[in-house]
């Protein structure tokens, strides 16, 4: 299941020989692509590199607005307005709501102005990239990814600065290149989904009670590694979709044995608690395909500080 785990088997699996980061193989009927200990599903460059370009930041605008806090979807039309409320807001805490509005509405007004230089290049004419158009969509996703920062996840935990980023490298990037750039953050995911569920069967495989536990969580990492490596648009997320929610569906359903004494009933209740927040850490991270260090640095003082509480019950 971990890191280091995945990374060993690998290396078996290749004689003993250590793999290289980019190595492609078909894997179990799927075609992989190696990267810091992870085989990942690989996808073929699209031929069409001005298409895909546009595609991609279309997907990567929207996936932004999926993963953040709510009412920031701010229309690129918007943008004077929301500029004009950014500048004029003097409260600290309101201000920072309207960079993520304003924030919003650079990235929209990027992602327009590159729609119109796609279809206006599909027309045969040719936008270069010292053309005023290129200048002004260069400068909406510079913007967007600086004012992004202080934006939050829709958890309301921490920020996902990274996804302002995406819509800028896809801009910046040879769309090969992207890829690559995916497969490396998608190696960095599942080590932390495999972090967690290593802290989480450290915590709770021992703990009287928690023995069915066990399963669901190795279940349930599997099955969040495998929905973090595919995209919508794959056919096997017909499979990969389906095993990811009902694996959550069991882990968010699992019951600890009642325990014996009121210290040992409410230490079960505390750990189902930290269970089912495992699980919704588990998934924000799947979900958004890059780490949340700072919300699972917290998440781990938790399940320490119950490990500890739990060890001096049981010795009581």
């Amino acid at each position: 299941m971990s890191n280091t785990d995945d990374r060993t088997q690998a290396v078996a699996d290749n004689g003993g020989e250590a793999i290289a980061n980019g190595t492609q193989r078909d894997i179990g009927g799927k075609a992989c692509v190696y990267y810091d200990g992870y085989w990942i599903r690989r996808y073929e460059v699209p031929h069409d590199q001005a298409a895909a370009r546009r595609e991609l930041i279309d997907q990567l605008t929207k996936r932004v607005f999926h993963h953040t806090e709510a009412g920031i979807n701010t229309p690129g039309y918007n943008l004077p307005e929301a500029r004009r409320a950014y500048e004029a807001e003097s409260d600290p805490e309101r201000k920072r709501v309207n960079a993520a509005m304003l924030a919003g509405a650079l990235l929209n007004r990027g992602s327009d102005i590159f729609t119109m230089i796609f279809e206006l290049n599909r027309r045969g004419i040719e936008i270069t990239p010292a053309n005023e158009l290129m200048l002004e969509c260069e400068s909406c996703f510079l913007e967007a990814f600086d004012l992004g920062k202080q934006v939050k996840h829709y958890s309301g935990e921490e920020g996902l600065d990274e996804l302002w980023g995406e819509p800028l490298k896809v801009f910046y990037m040879p769309v090969a290149e992207f890829y690559e750039s995916r497969y490396i953050k998608i190696a960095l995911t599942m080590a932390a989904i495999d972090a967690i569920a290593e802290r989480m069967l450290e915590t709770f495989a021992d703990l009287p009670g928690f023995a069915r536990v066990v399963p669901l969580i190795e279940d349930y990492c599997r099955a969040a590694k495998h929905e973090s490596e595919t995209i919508k648009t794959d056919p096997a997320i017909f499979k990969v979709w389906p095993a990811f929610v009902v694996a959550g569906d069991h882990l968010s359903g699992f019951s600890a044995e009642r325990g014996a004494t009121d210290e040992l009933r409410r230490m079960g209740e505390q750990g189902l608690m930290l269970v089912r927040e495992g699980k919704r850490l588990t998934e924000w991270i799947a979900f958004a395909r890059v780490p949340m260090p700072k919300t699972t640095a917290n998440y781990f003082e938790r399940l320490a500080a119950f490990k500890r509480a739990a060890a001096a019950v049981r010795a009581a």
